[in-house]
Order: structure tokens, then C-alpha cells, then sequence
């Protein structure tokens, strides 16, 4: 890694801020170094989690939602999640186009991050995306992911706190994604706020919180209208209530700490696998798995052997 480069993403060069997330995001060689330098300038960013059923107007929110921050913070990213292509691995959604408007502020930067096929909707390297962002001095970071129902719940490892947006017209939709996502939900965000059906949805929602007697924080209901800005000043102030008894209550340092051990967790998982695959190597590995196939011995009986071996 370049020293030179990540002095100059430090001061604001967003060529260079691209090149390291990069880096980290396809786990290049010097990606370690580059989290090990930045690592202790992290944890000062506020984290928003945006997420929800396909078709609620996500990205128009997170455009205005930007906006509003920049108003008052220096710096403001959003890392957009798409779905990927099932032959590139790349993103396929394009958001940043919906954000035209955006690029010309210098105080915003946008990065699109492929899903690559992990559950969660989140990209395995949004947490340390983010964290490169944070580091960088970002003082919002807006992480909107694909909608991908109940799984999900992955943004809430990454966001201080999680936005669930739903629209009008939803129906079924609502009840699917109760046992999952509402419960990470901290803000509930009805969008497209000016349709019919808008009080029955939040109606709906209200009836479903009503069933979470035991959470200490009850998620208000917002309604908003990406298009025209309608409720988005309502929701920084959502967002913003949740953050201070978050932090009052100290949910935030148990949330920071959860995200914390998933990631520590990750990078064990990753160590043992590749030191195993060394130890154990392609052939033994290939010959288990071919007996496996043939039906000579279980999975289990497999790994056993390997792991004796």
C-alpha cells in the first residue's frame, strides 16, 4: 500500500478514497495494512442503516436523506448495495446514476458494492468499507442494502441504527417481513406517504410493534415522500432521537460491540480455513469429497478423517 495514496484520500481526494475501498472491498494484497493504519481513527461516524422490501423508494430516500444531512455535516457517504450479476459478480442495479445531483458535492461520496451472492444483502466487506469511510473523517455514513426480506437483518451488524422502509400497497409483504426484519428495525419509514392505503399500512405497522411489549425502545413511525422531500426532515429527527437513547442506555456500545466480534469472527474463520486447506491439502480434500459423493463415507465421517489427519 501506498503511503502517499492514503494521505491523500486523508485529505479528501476521492479518487484515491476510491482506489482504498477498493483495496479492501476485493481484500487486495494490503488491504490488512490499510485497515491496521486507519483502524484507530474509526468509531466517530454515525451509521445508517437503510433496508427494506424491493419497490419502497430506498434510493430516492437515501438521496434526500444525504442532502439533508450535508446541511449540517462536513462529510456524508452512502454505500449502496446491489443485487450482482450472476456472471460478473458485479452490480447490476446501478444507484449511483439515481444520484446525479450528488456527484457535484464535494462533501458526498457514493460507492456501489456488488452483494456477490451473500445472504444478508450486505456485501461481506460493508463493515470495512465503512470503516474506511469513518476513518477518513465521513461524518454520516448512509448504508442502504438490497431488499431482500428477512435476511436482512445482516444490516443491523453495521448501522447504528436501521431504517425499515415499506410503502402503501405492500400487503402480504408487511406480514413476510415481521418475523425478520421489523425486529431490527429501529425507525419504520412509510414512503410514498401520499398513495392511498398509507394509514392502513401504518396502521399495520403500529399493530405489529404493539406485539414487541418488551423492547426497550418503541421504533416511531415516519411517513415520508421521497419525491418530494415530505418527512425527510421528521426522519433525521427519528434517527437522530434513536442515537441519543442509544447511546443513554447504552445499546450503542452493545450494537458496536456485536458488529466488532462478527468481524473479528469473520477474519478467524477465514484464518483457520486457509490454514487448514494448507494442512490438509487439495488432494486429501478432493479424494474425502469424492467419497463423499460416492456415497463411501458421510460428511461427517469426512471431516473427522481430515481433521485426524
Amino acid at each position: 500500500m501506498s503511503g502517499d495514496l492514503l494521505e491523500k484520500a486523508r485529505a479528501g481526494d476521492k479518487r484515491s478514497t476510491a482506489r482504498l475501498l477498493t483495496i479492501v472491498e476485493n481484500d487486495e494484497p494490503g488491504a490488512a495494512a490499510v485497515l491496521r493504519a486507519l483502524y484507530p481513527a474509526t468509531g466517530h461516524a454515525e451509521i445508517v442503516g437503510i433496508t427494506g422490501p424491493p419497490g419502497g423508494g430506498k434510493s430516492t430516500l437515501v438521496n434526500r436523506l444525504a442532502g439533508a444531512y450535508r446541511e449540517r455535516a462536513g462529510k456524508v457517504a452512502i454505500v449502496a448495495v446491489d443485487p450482482s450479476s450472476p456472471f460478473s459478480g458485479g452490480a447490476i442495479l446501478g444507484d449511483r446514476i439515481r444520484m446525479r445531483e450528488r456527484f457535484l458535492d464535494e462533501g458526498i461520496f457514493i460507492r456501489s458494492m456488488a452483494t456477490r451472492g451473500h445472504a444478508g444483502g450486505l456485501a461481506r466487506a460493508s463493515a470495512r468499507v465503512v470503516n474506511v469511510l469513518d476513518a477518513l473523517g465521513t461524518d454520516v455514513v448512509l448504508v442502504e442494502t438490497v431488499g431482500v426480506g428477512q435476511e436482512e437483518v445482516d444490516v443491523a451488524r453495521v448501522a447504528d441504527t436501521v431504517c425499515l422502509v415499506t410503502v402503501p400497497g405492500l400487503g402480504d409483504d408487511i406480514q413476510a417481513i415481521k418475523a425478520g426484519v421489523l425486529e431490527i428495525a429501529d425507525v419504520l419509514v412509510v414512503n410514498k406517504a401520499d398513495r392511498p392505503g398509507a394509514d392502513e399500512t401504518a396502521r399495520d405497522l403500529a399493530q405489529m410493534l404493539s406485539l414487541a411489549k418488551d423492547k426497550p425502545w418503541k421504533p416511531p413511525i415516519v411517513r415520508t415522500s421521497a419525491q418530494t422531500g415530505e418527512g425527510v426532515a421528521d426522519l433525521v429527527g427519528a434517527i437522530a432521537k434513536h442515537r441519543a437513547w442509544s447511546r443513554e442506555s447504552g445499546e450503542y456500545r452493545e450494537r458496536r460491540q456485536g458488529a466488532a466480534r462478527a468481524e473479528v469472527e469473520e477474519l478467524l474463520r477465514e484464518a483457520l480455513l486457509r490454514k487448514l486447506e494448507g494442512r490438509v491439502g487439495d488432494g486429501r480434500l478432493n479424494a474425502a469429497v469424492a467419497r463423499v459423493a460416492e456415497r463411501a463415507i458421510d460428511p461427517y465421517a469426512a471431516v473427522e478423517e481430515l481433521l485426524g489427519e
